[in-house]
């Protein structure tokens, strides 16, 4: 380490040296010994300023791209190449001009195409990448580079501690991989670690999930460790990861959801496909229930279907725990569910 820092010191002094050594030259007529003596002052600047300024400069740059992701990354560096090959193609016919402008020029159009590729493709780069197939050949099937891209969905923290993701993809209806970020499950822990016992023992249950799903699913599990901004809260690294990767999330809350939505990010909510798949009936068909507890008002009784649907029974508290047929009155949805109210065959 100590001879990295001392071989960055000399190379900083000879190009401050040299930089000092064009200045004189350019500012003090010509005199020889005075442009020598800039140089080497401007060289022992160098020797003692330049780790400090590298160094700092360097760790700046290894934090921004750790957490960059790494089509950003890609993005970027096509960027500086395409500016850098223009800078060069002008360099030639602006170094003929006179000093000092034939010494200045190429350098500061250097820089300013440098950075200007660079931001341009950054702020393109969807629609650049989308544009690479057909320059090739390859013709994207429709709704390509969206949700559809691999089959790949983003779990979060709720869905995995509500477990019925692992049920879900034994049944073959994610196609793709389940992604989990990092920090989801750095959540996981950190509530797995609480000293509330509720919160404790549903983390260790979401902990518990994950295990089973990289054990008995069908469809891989992948634990993505990607680095995003730690000041944003977990809903919304998971939105800004989901935009990024072109993914949809998988969740049951419902604040997720409704941002989600607003971002233009696909939702796929576990309480809704719950409610959809239940059982769908009509006023006047009859069926078979357990009455099992009694309802709210008086003389109601309340039973449940296979699928958890509740179902109401006017006039059911006398057959508490007796299984008969009942007839349907009507059908209620509610933001909880689906609700079934009824009365006895045979009854008014």
């Amino acid at each position: 380490m100590a001879q990295g820092i001392l071989l960055l010191r000399l190379l900083g002094a000879v190009a401050f040296g040299y930089g000092g050594w064009s200045l004189g030259q350019l500012l003090l007529a010509y005199n020889t010994w005075w442009a020598l003596a800039l140089a080497v002052v401007i060289a022992f600047l160098g020797f003692i300023l330049t780790p400090l300024l590298v160094m700092r400069f360097v760790q700046t740059l290894l934090a921004q791209a750790r957490r960059a992701p790494a089509r950003a990354l890609f993005s970027a560096t096509i960027g500086l190449v395409v500016g850098l090959v223009i800078a060069a193609l002008l360099s030639l016919p602006l170094s003929m001009l006179p000093a000092p402008w034939g010494q200045v020029l190429p350098s500061v159009v250097a820089v300013f195409f440098g950075v200007m590729g660079t931001a341009i493709v950054i702020s393109r780069d969807r629609e650049l990448f989308n544009l690479l197939p057909s320059l090739f050949g390859i013709t994207p099937r429709e709704g390509a580079g969206q949700s559809q891209q691999n089959g790949v969905v983003i779990l979060d923290t709720s869905v995995i501690i509500d477990g019925r993701i692992a049920e879900i993809s034994q049944t073959g209806f994610i196609p793709g991989a389940l992604l989990v970020p990092a920090f989801v499950l750095d959540e996981l822990r950190h509530i797995a670690d609480s000293s509330d016992m509720v919160r404790r023992n549903r983390g260790r249950r979401g902990l518990e999930v994950l295990a089973k799903l990289q054990k008995e699913a069908d469809i891989p599990v992948q634990i993505m460790d990607m680095e995003m901004d730690e000041d944003l809260e977990t809903d919304a690294r998971l939105v800004r990861l989901a935009k990024e990767l072109h993914c949809p999330i998988v969740t049951n809350d419902f604040n997720l959801n409704r941002v989600a939505e607003i971002q233009g990010v696909r939702v796929l909510n576990i309480n809704e496909l719950a409610n959809a798949v239940k059982s769908v009936v009509m006023p006047g068909e009859e069926m078979a229930v357990r009455v099992i507890q009694e309802g709210k008002e008086a003389g109601q009784g309340v039973g449940f279907l296979d699928d958890g649907t509740m179902v109401v029974v006017e006039g059911g508290r006398r057959f508490l725990n007796a299984r008969l047929e009942v007839v349907v009155t009507r059908v209620l949805q509610t933001a909880a569910g689906r609700m079934i109210f009824a009365y006895p065959k045979g009854g008014a």
